[in-house]
């Protein structure tokens, strides 16, 4: 599933390239999505100008004019993608919307598990517990324990609550915490103080450089250009069983914690 960063990409792409324009015509191909897309979404979309496009988590919105938003999900494998009115769409090519008679805005997804809603932001129930944003979190390490106190859940569980954060998932949690130099099973409510100011400044770090490498491209991330991210070159732990650290060449153990894979460093890591 696209994380923060993938979904960040995608809307540092789109931005320049729809903001301004308007909603000419919408085609619906398959509504059978995650949630079923209205049978009124072509109606309501059309004619509408999008001024702006961000991110909650891993959700874009995109701003309408006239106050609603049009939010979309990438579920497990959806992408977007821009091209040219008249050339043929693909096979899970599910929605597209065509902009000012120049582009046309295109969902693809395969596994159907991606959302596209129009609404006002703060009626969107996708959204009511959407977590703060780790890339603009301001948290002072007296908040921070306080956010952890009485938290009894491994570390890389609580970071993957979408209600605690929003956006990482398997893969960033996993970086973030050889970063940091803190153990996956940790429970949350027992890191010190120093720790949790390591963990703070790798999010950030991890995040950014992962945004700025476009992201990572496991299996079928690929950006609004159809080019995949490269930051999967510079994991040091994600899915790399056996393989030596990249800082003290001890063996990279994979565990599974909550149903997923987990990797870590048993010396750089406590």
């Amino acid at each position: 599933m696209p994380e923060l960063p993938e979904v960040e990409t995608v809307r540092r792409s789109l931005l320049p390239m729809v903001r301004g324009c308007s909603v000419t015509a919408v085609q619906v191909r398959e509504r059978r999505m995650r949630k079923r897309i209205a049978d009124d979404f072509e109606e309501r979309l059309t004619g509408r100008r999008f001024d702006n496009v961000r991110r909650r988590g891993k959700y874009l919105l995109f701003d309408l004019d006239g106050g609603e938003v049009l939010l979309g999900h990438l579920g497990m494998s959806g992408s977007l993608r821009l091209c040219k009115p008249g050339q043929p769409l693909a096979r899970h090519d599910h929605v597209a919307i065509e902009l000012d008679e120049r582009e046309v805005l295109v969902l693809n997804d395969p596994r159907r598990f991606g959302v596209l809603r129009i609404g006002r932001e703060d009626e969107l129930e996708e959204l009511r517990n959407v977590g703060p944003d780790p890339l603009t979190l301001q948290r002072s390490i007296d908040e921070w324990r306080q956010a952890t106190r009485g938290r009894r859940t491994p570390i890389k569980t609580l970071l993957m609550n979408q209600t605690f954060v929003a956006g990482i998932g398997n893969i960033y949690a996993n970086e973030m915490l050889f970063e940091a130099g803190i153990r996956p099973r940790r429970m949350a409510a027992r890191l010190r103080r120093g720790e949790l100011a390591r963990l703070d400044q790798a999010m950030r770090t991890v995040l950014s450089r992962a945004v700025e490498l476009g992201g990572s491209s496991i299996s079928d991330f690929r950006g609004v250009d159809g080019k995949p991210g490269y930051f999967q070159i510079h994991h040091a732990v994600y899915d790399r069983d056996g393989e030596p650290c990249p800082k003290c060449s001890s063996e990279i153990r994979r565990i599974v914690l909550g149903g997923r894979s987990t990797f870590y460093c048993r010396t750089c890591q406590s």
